[in-house]
């Protein structure tokens, strides 16, 4: 028995490690299943001034949907600008971008204390009642973290996480929406190793969402999730893959609608990125393609 025991690595249930925050525990799946899509044309150019401040700009020309009663998808054209600037420093980050349509948004990370962390995001617009905001809270201990938050429109919230074993996690979390007279209750749990992802929520609203990720090789991995709603019934699964080649990065899905999705990220040169977006909706027909160029770091 004493020789059996010897080969066993015990687990010290004193010094777990500290999980991810409770709305990041479906971050690989996020990750590989849903890409940044878009359709038409997208130009980013960053330029650093300093090793902490940069300015960027970014063009896009495409198209955008509007809501219709028909079955087939309606969309007109549109174009913006957007001009950004970021400040990042090891205990404080702030990201602003203006758009010519009036939108402003900004992204505020502070860390007050070594544990304390801030974080502001905030949208404001021209139109009445569509601007937002939203404080967070979080607080990180040896073994679990807690937030708080709260937002406009009277929103509150509070989720708490910790780790039972190297492996598990374990979270819950509640919020009120005052002004809509809603509440809700929710509970998480995550489950990783060096090569897989486990993740389960359910919430009181109806909504219960699963994800896997398993890596396959160095360089890539597949991807699954499912989502159904009590509420609606409605239930969708998806099915991905994320895979890093020496100069380029494809992703892409498919979903129990029929739509395909896949995104390509080709490095060209230092700081030179080309991109190429696709996504096929045969049921509603709706075809989206998108190619664009980042430029800087």
């Amino acid at each position: 028995m004493g020789e059996a025991g010897k080969g066993e690595k015990r687990v010290d249930y004193m010094n777990l490690p500290c999980p991810l925050p409770f709305e990041e525990i479906q971050r690989e799946a996020l990750m590989s299943l849903k890409p940044e899509l878009f359709e038409g044309l997208r130009f980013d150019f960053t330029k650093g001034l300093n090793h902490k401040f940069s300015l960027s700009h970014s063009i896009f020309m495409g198209s955008t949907e509007v809501p219709s009663q028909s079955k087939d998808t309606i969309k007109i054209p549109t174009a913006h600008y957007e001009f950004g600037a970021n400040f990042l420093d090891p205990k404080l980050m702030l990201v602003g971008r203006v758009l010519t349509d009036g939108r402003l948004n900004a992204r505020v990370k502070c860390d007050l204390t070594d544990n304390l962390t801030l974080k502001i995001n905030a949208q404001l617009t021209n139109e009445p009642h569509f601007s937002q905001g939203m404080f967070n809270f979080d607080y990180k201990g040896s073994d679990y973290r807690t937030q708080f938050q709260i937002g406009n429109n009277a929103f509150y919230g509070a989720n708490y996480i910790q780790s039972v074993t190297p492996h598990l996690s374990l979270g819950s979390e509640v919020f009120w929406l005052g002004h809509q007279r809603k509440s809700g209750i929710g509970f998480a749990a995550r489950y990783n190793k060096d090569k897989m992802v486990a993740t389960g929520q359910i919430a009181s609203t109806g909504i219960v969402a699963l994800s896997y990720v398993q890596k396959v090789t160095e360089q890539g991995s597949l991807a699954s999730d499912f989502m159904y709603n009590h509420m609606t019934g409605d239930v969708t699964s998806s099915f991905g893959y994320d895979y890093i080649f020496r100069q380029c990065r494809l992703r892409g899905k498919i979903d129990s609608n029929g739509v395909v999705a896949a995104f390509l990220e080709e490095r060209l040169n230092m700081g030179v990125n080309f991109i190429l977006s696709a996504e096929i909706d045969h049921l509603k027909k709706d075809y989206k393609f998108g190619f664009g160029m980042t430029l800087g770091e």
